[in-house]
């Protein structure tokens, strides 16, 4: 059986507020001057333009220490794995018979996407909550290819976007979050009406589009005109910290409320966890949540050798089949799912 080390920085350590935050992403939509959005490229002027990109990267590969990878010659595990890393979105892998590619570098902090919806999305991926952190490489990471590429830009609106909702700065900042105990105690629904209110989206684990398993959500900003990049970040920042807040509380809640139910279900969670032979990838989820609330309250172990935020990646098909060395069938899937997290528990 194969390992399962990963080299993704942002899976393998908790950061700054790691007990609720798993990570921070900053993500800038670029687009190169006088070519058409990539909805509208068909595939020889795209490879050209994937190309003009390709070989700006080429140029700051020693400095950044970037590889690019064309999905086209990746495999459809592979591409998978992308997604499961938070490397590329679900719609860039879809379907690549044209012309699409993926820059990363040596520890997959930093990811460009080539040819989703805008011709370069920059993004960069830290543990824990580090928002400021992330954008100050994602800027100087969009100096160093600005300088090698006419990016389109307006002198009233700023950098022009597919979307009108990136037009202006065209950055995206977003943090994942652990809420379980705000999922038990059914506020995060009126949490998240709040914050909408505020102009901030809440998605799934992977996005748009993706539901809220295990009581991960991504938090982010939806508009990108009108205000700085800092100030941006600073909001976002801001809004994470009350998240933060009210999360803990809610856990300092349930454990004055209910102590016994508390433990009952982190401990049965954990049992299973420790003890089954076939997990899906939505129970495993669940159960990884709850046992990790336990961790996060101190009325359970710590993970052997891993992170929560890497067990929920490790756990996905993709990276299961990397894991075993070979692809497996659904009902392997589950059996691989169960030994793995086994083998990361602190029991015995």
């Amino acid at each position: 059986m194969a390992t399962e080390t990963s080299e993704t920085a942002w899976m393998q350590s908790n950061g700054p507020e790691g007990d609720v935050v798993m990570a921070s992403r900053v993500r800038l939509a670029r687009n190169l001057q006088g070519v058409p959005f990539p909805v509208h490229l068909d595939a020889a002027r795209g490879r050209a333009m994937t190309d003009h990109v390709l070989e700006a990267v080429s140029s700051l590969s020693r400095d950044w220490q970037l590889k690019p990878l064309r999905l086209e010659s990746l495999a459809p595990l592979d591409r998978q794995i992308l997604v499961e890393k938070h490397l590329a979105s679900p719609l860039l892998v879809a379907d690549p018979i044209r012309y699409e590619a993926v820059v990363t570098d040596a520890r997959e902090t930093v990811s460009v996407m080539v040819g989703e919806e805008d011709h370069l999305r920059i993004q960069v991926l830290l543990p824990g909550l580090g928002l400021s952190a992330a954008w100050s490489v994602a800027d100087r990471l969009d100096d160093a290819l600005e300088e090698r590429l006419d990016f389109a830009f307006d002198a009233d609106h700023g950098y022009l976007t597919a979307y009108p909702t990136n037009v202006g700065t065209g950055l995206r900042a977003s943090v994942m979050v652990h809420l379980p105990a705000l999922v038990l105690t059914r506020e995060a629904g009126a949490l998240f009406h709040t914050l909408a209110q505020t102009g901030v989206v809440v998605r799934g684990l992977y996005g748009e589009g993706s539901e809220g398993r295990g009581s991960i959500f991504q938090i982010s900003n939806q508009v990108s005109l009108g205000r700085s990049e800092e100030e941006m970040v600073h909001a976002l920042t801001v809004v994470a910290e009350q998240v933060v807040g009210r999360e803990r509380h809610a856990r300092q809640q349930l454990e004055k409320a209910a102590p016994l139910a508390l433990a009952d279900r982190v401990g049965r969670a954990f049992g299973v966890l420790a003890h089954a032979r076939i997990l899906t990838s939505e129970e495993a989820l669940r159960l990884l949540s709850e046992v990790q609330l336990g961790i996060a309250l101190g009325t359970l172990p710590g993970f052997r050798e891993a992170t929560f935020s890497e067990l929920v990646s490790l756990t996905r098909p993709g990276l299961l089949q990397r894991y075993a060395g070979h692809e497996l069938d659904a009902g392997e899937r589950d059996r691989t799912r169960a030994d793995l997290i086994q083998r990361h528990l602190a029991v015995g």
